[in-house]
């Protein structure tokens, strides 16, 4: 606040200053020749004067005043002044120094030099109190111990790595309990993970729970357009933690720095090359950096340099890996404590229906469940509020202005109906969670299959079981509405399954002819600075193999779906029934399908709701540009 209301009273300054030396209305006095004013001074028509030099200022006797200018020296002037009765008086002339001069007529310019610097400080240093010529200051900003709130208890699911990282803090507590047995303190720990795994909260954890000086910045605040500024910043950094130490210095994103050298022309002389160079010295050079700790993030090991993970930079690889099912539960406890919940919400619950999920994903589950119930007027948010905010993330957000007809509606139902089926039906297939026929994101209707339990490897035939599940959808459009009427949507189906062919082939060696043999495997290379993705050769003869192996893998599960659907064809159609009459079903109405039993009523589910569909139904028509829209 203070440096803004400087910066506009130094503005205003300016422009008064512009103003009092430029604008001629700022000055009346009227302005006489030497042969005007002594026409005046014999008329007796002048009040007083005040002579300083050879300038002659005064007032005539209508109080208006006047200036001149004495050409050469009249000795009468003085004898004549006293005869026409004016008041005369004189003033040494003023004794100016040349300095001063100089700076009362370059003022404004100065006033504008300022404004530019300052401008430039605000520009170059971040506003962080950083000069205009001060490129190469480290940008890591200093966390004291009472600026970081968050501790290990507000971290979980990644209990293996909050081990890993506790043995740092405690070694800063007590260094004496390790030195004893000749430990040595960790010069570097880097944290892996996929994005949203945590890496950055347990930095957070860490800066709270250690103590000491914590210095955090991120990869990318280091390379600058200015080729050897990132290097200054790096030994600036260092330096500032050397004086604080002992401290940890987090770096967020390393890779944005760290990349592997070599990738550009001209020798690596480029400015990250030099960064990486700089860092790679500061992290374990001749000098050492005594009780400094670099705790750096990444989501792409693969990309940094080799000589920035060896032993003496990076002691440890800490893995962030995704959460299982008890990780879960516990990070949805952590993030649930901060609400009010009801009594039926369950975090374990939500956790087995939530296989994959990251840590930011569980927290951005949380959060949408507290708005879903905050918009229902609700003062607690309650289980039905996590399991809708389950399905925006898991299906997408109802589009519920979109009126399917009522044969697009049919359509989409045995589609969707399609998948479950050959989805049940099919060894070792995840069970199916919910089918909707009513839009949500990109899709006309949903299928969602969850598994009972994290898996970590897929076999043969549970692939094969996908396979077929993903063709169930067209396989039943087909059984109903003939060839002709098969449609566009089970293109995303289509291509799922062609992916998944390609890679039991190719990468997983599931193929029978060709064995466990990988073909197609990326090769890196560099070219121009940028990474180009390049084929491992094979012939011809085993490129028509493959094709031969892909196309063989789709056909059987093809006709896999049809076996299936065609012996269970009474299901089909109850379910079908059931999804056009509810819209939505879940695993219960699932159930009564299966079982041959009339399919109950989902619990939300209004009667009214079943006449406004049916009625608007007969009176809207699909919009052209959604007909082809995927189904899944």
């Amino acid at each position: 606040m203070m440096r803004n209301l400087l910066l506009w009273l130094i503005i205003v300054v300016i422009l008064f200053s512009i103003f009092s030396n430029f604008n001629p209305s700022a000055n009346q006095v009227r302005k006489l020749d030497y042969s005007d004013f002594y026409k005046i001074l014999k008329q007796n028509d002048i009040s007083s004067v005040t002579i300083v030099d050879r300038e002659i200022t005064g007032f005539l006797k209508n109080n208006k005043p006047f200036v001149t200018y004495l050409p050469m020296h009249d000795q009468f002037l003085l004898e004549d002044l006293m005869k026409s009765g004016a008041n005369v008086a004189g003033q040494p002339p003023q004794q100016q120094s040349l300095l001063m001069h100089l700076f009362i007529n370059w003022f404004p310019m100065f006033l504008l030099i300022a404004v530019w610097v300052f401008f430039m400080r605000q520009m170059q240093g971040g506003g962080g109190g950083r000069g205009a010529m001060s490129f190469g200051r480290s940008r890591a900003r200093l966390l004291g111990e009472d600026q970081v709130k968050v501790t290990f208890a507000d971290v979980a699911g990644v209990d293996e790595a909050k081990e890993e990282l506790k043995e740092i803090v405690d070694y800063l507590r007590d260094p004496g309990k390790f030195q004893k047995l000749g430990g040595k303190l960790p010069t570097g720990v880097l944290m892996v993970g996929s994005p949203g795994t945590g890496k950055t909260l347990l930095a957070k954890a860490i800066a709270g729970e250690a103590k000491v000086p914590f210095f955090t910045i991120s990869g990318s605040d280091f390379v600058e357009m200015f080729v050897g500024v990132g290097a200054s910043r790096v030994r600036d950094m260092f330096e500032q933690a050397k004086r604080q130490a002992p401290c940890i210095i987090f770096i967020d994103e390393i890779d944005a720095v760290g990349r592997h050298r070599g990738a550009g022309l001209g020798g690596g002389h480029d400015e990250r090359e030099q960064t990486l160079n700089q860092l790679l010295v500061e992290m374990d050079g001749f000098e050492g950096k005594e009780g400094v700790i670099v705790v750096a993030a990444t989501n792409r090991p693969d990309v940094l340099d080799p000589a920035l993970l060896r032993p003496g930079r990076f002691d440890r690889q800490v893995v962030v890996p995704l959460p299982d099912i008890r990780g879960r539960e516990h990070i949805l406890r952590v993030h649930m404590q901060k609400l009010p919940v009801a009594e039926d919400a369950k975090a374990s619950v939500i956790a087995r229906g939530t296989p994959g999920f990251s840590g930011a994903d569980l927290a951005n589950l949380v959060n949408e469940a507290a708005l879903i119930a905050a918009k229902a007027n609700k003062t607690k948010v309650s289980m039905s509020d996590l399991e809708s905010a389950k399905d925006k993330i898991l299906m997408g957000t109802e589009r519920k202005t979109m009126v399917m007809s009522e044969h697009e509606k049919k359509l989409t139902a045995y589609h969707e109906a399609g998948h479950a089926i050959v989805g049940l039906m099919s060894p070792e297939h995840d069970p199916v969670y919910k089918v909707t026929i009513i839009p949500r994101g990109r899709a006309l209707g949903v299928t969602m299959f969850l598994p009972e339990e994290d898996r970590y490897s897929y076999s043969r035939q549970r692939l094969q079981s996908q396979l077929a599940a993903m063709f169930g959808g067209r396989v039943a459009e087909e059984m109903i509405f003939g060839a002709g009427g098969v449609t566009t949507g089970a293109s995303n189906d289509i291509q799922k399954a062609t992916e998944i062919a390609r890679n039991m082939v190719t990468k997983w060696g599931l193929s029978n002819k060709l064995g466990p043999q990988t073909f197609g495997e990326d090769e890196g290379e560099v070219f121009l600075g940028h990474s180009v993705t390049k084929h491992k050769e094979f012939s011809d003869a085993t490129a028509s193999v493959i094709d031969k192996e892909i196309s063989d893998l789709i056909a059987i599960n093809y006709k896999n779906a049809e076996k299936i659907l065609k012996g269970n064809i009474e299901k089909l159609h109850i379910m079908a029934k059931a999804l056009i009459k509810y819209e939505t079903i879940d695993s219960e109405q699932i159930k009564d399908v299966i079982e041959g039993c009339k399919v109950r009523e989902p619990q939300d589910w209004d009667i009214e709701q079943e006449d406004t569909n049916s009625k608007d139904n007969h009176t809207h028509l699909l919009r052209d540009e959604d007909k082809s829209t995927d189904k899944d």
